[in-house]
């Protein structure tokens, strides 16, 4: 995708004024993608998640339906505040291995995970990004980007988990024994990370550019683990092929804008922000992110949100809509990786099913609550 990029870039389809402007939007969320992953994986490895697991096992007191809320709260909170490639790929594990050790069905936590990492994506710019796409677009604040979608985002929250409940309430019911506890390697790392990552949660928020809240995050841990385990630090903890990807899909959607996607787009699907044109554009953004994959589906229907709340619908559309087809979010995929290697089989067919039921019922709820809220402005 990179090099079909670079070639538009080198043929003229993709002039240089638009690949200029394209650079200045999106190198810094390319900056930020690069920081939080190596946050998120510095701080993984000193055990952070690990031992917040422990707790919640302890926390559930040996009751299950307790113990899925609490994941609940651990999935949302990571995907809102450290994005849903996280929780695809760091909470998934750890989870999941909870749910098998306490000897309880793994498929409904495993589920959880992934339904929240797509669906808990709207609130904040950091939770997923298109998000930062799209703030970067509307020139808001976090609280102000959270102000415009905290109704649909609550929605995709409680709806999924309702669902949820209802497939799998018999397995959530019972009881559980006290589960191993881990020795913590090394306690001054564990807690120097825990302080970084107490800062930079509210950083994140606060109006300051996302990017250098997460790059000097990541200095700091950069030099802890220098100091104290030098032997972790590996360059396959910068995301290179995703990011060849993202860069790539920037181009050629840029590239395909540039040749006349935009023109095409205007007036698809009407104009001004009533209900019926909301769902329209929210059920696009559905489908075409599970045709090919969310970030594209944004960057190419993102002329359609030509108001704060017909962009909010096209947020809705591919971050709630990615729950059927295995390569709508790259979260899905990295999930998917991740119940591969702890020997846990999910069958395509039942997740695409489960995800459609999810999706119809989600989709029109949130949009409706984004058109009730942004109607009383």
């Amino acid at each position: 995708m990179l090099l079909a990029g670079c070639a538009a870039l080198a043929t003229g389809l993709l002039p240089v004024p638009a690949f200029e402007e394209l650079a200045a939007r999106t190198v810094p969320v390319l900056a930020f993608v690069v920081a939080m992953s190596l946050v998120t994986e510095l701080v993984d490895d000193a055990g952070l998640f690990r031992v917040v697991t422990e707790r919640l096992a302890t926390l559930g007191r040996g009751r299950v339906l307790l113990l899925w809320f609490l994941v609940i709260a651990l999935a949302t909170v990571s995907t809102v505040f450290l994005s849903l490639d996280t929780t695809a790929v760091l909470v998934t594990p750890v989870v999941v291995l909870l749910a098998v050790h306490a000897r309880i069905p793994p498929l409904p936590f495993a589920l959880t995970t992934i339904w929240l990492a797509n669906t808990a994506s709207l609130l904040l710019p950091v939770s997923n990004l298109t998000n930062l796409l799209a703030q970067d677009r509307l020139r808001l604040s976090p609280a102000a980007f959270a102000a415009l979608v905290w109704a649909p985002a609550l929605v995709g929250i409680v709806v999924p988990l309702v669902l949820l409940w209802l497939a799998f309430r018999k397995d959530l019911r019972g009881r559980y024994g006290p589960q191993p506890v881990h020795k913590v390697r090394d306690r001054v790392l564990l807690y120097a990370a825990s302080g970084v990552l107490a800062v930079l949660l509210p950083a994140l928020v606060s109006g300051i550019p996302v990017q250098y809240s997460a790059i000097a995050a990541a200095a700091v841990l950069l030099l802890l683990f220098l100091w104290r385990r030098r032997s972790a630090l590996r360059w396959s903890m910068i995301p290179w092929r995703p990011l060849m990807l993202t860069s790539g899909l920037f181009m050629v959607v840029e590239t395909l804008h540039a040749n006349g996607l935009t023109r095409f787009l205007t007036g698809i699907p009407g104009s001004g922000d009533s209900l019926p044109v909301l769902l329209q554009i929210a059920a696009l953004g559905t489908g075409t992110a599970n045709a090919v994959n969310n970030l594209p589906a944004y960057l190419a229907l993102e002329p359609v949100g030509s108001s704060p709340a017909r962009l909010a619908a096209l947020l809705i559309g591919v971050n709630l809509g990615p729950l059927v087809t295995p390569w709508a979010s790259l979260a899905t995929l990295l999930w998917h990786e991740r119940l591969l290697s702890l020997n846990v089989d999910v069958r395509w067919g039942g997740f695409a099913v489960a995800g459609a039921a999810a999706v119809v019922v989600t989709v029109p709820l949130a949009v409706v609550a984004l058109w009730l809220t942004t109607r009383m402005h």
